[in-house]
Order: structure tokens, then C-alpha cells, then sequence
């Protein structure tokens, strides 16, 4: 699971780095009250759907769960914010 992060930041494998990647995934648990696993399940499939249509430039990846405000109660809402360079857009036909 922490090889994916790593080979899409760039960042070599040490002690420090995952254990950094595994924190890091702790509190994502933690504040959105859904597994690792889920977490990781749901960032395979986006970046899978997305490649169908784009060449991805993994070096710039970045997709995060986090917490945030409702606009209309301001209630505490999970949110997925994304940041998927795209290299190229593949050609298809309709």
C-alpha cells in the first residue's frame, strides 16, 4: 500500500517516509471515520476511470480526505479534494 505513495511522490523508501505515509494515513482514518483500505480502494478507482480518458502525470498526484464544513448547517462533511495533472488527453470516439 505505501509503495504506491511512494512511487508517486518521488520520495525514497526509508524507515522515516513510511512511517511518516502511515501517520499520515492514521489521521485521515481518524478524521473521516473510514478505513485505509476503503481510502486506498477509492484512490485506485478514480486514478483507474481517469486514465481511461487522460495520460496522468503521477508526479504531481495528490488526493487527500479530509473534513469540512456544510455551506447550508455547517455541520462537519467528509471531502475528497484531488489533484490529478493530466499529461495528455487520449483521443476517443463517440
Amino acid at each position: 500500500m505505501f509503495d504506491f505513495f511512494k512511487s508517486l511522490n518521488g520520495n525514497p523508501k526509508t524507515s522515516k517516509n513510511v512511517a511518516k505515509e502511515r501517520l499520515k494515513l492514521v489521521l485521515v482514518h481518524d478524521r473521516i471515520d473510514c478505513s485505509p483500505q476503503l481510502l486506498e480502494a477509492i484512490k485506485d478507482d478514480i486514478l483507474e476511470v481517469i486514465s481511461n480518458y487522460a495520460e496522468i502525470d503521477e508526479t504531481g498526484l495528490e488526493i487527500k480526505m479530509s473534513k469540512t464544513r456544510s455551506e447550508t448547517d455547517d455541520k462537519p462533511v467528509s471531502a475528497l479534494v484531488a489533484n490529478i495533472p493530466l499529461k495528455n488527453i487520449k483521443e476517443r470516439k463517440i
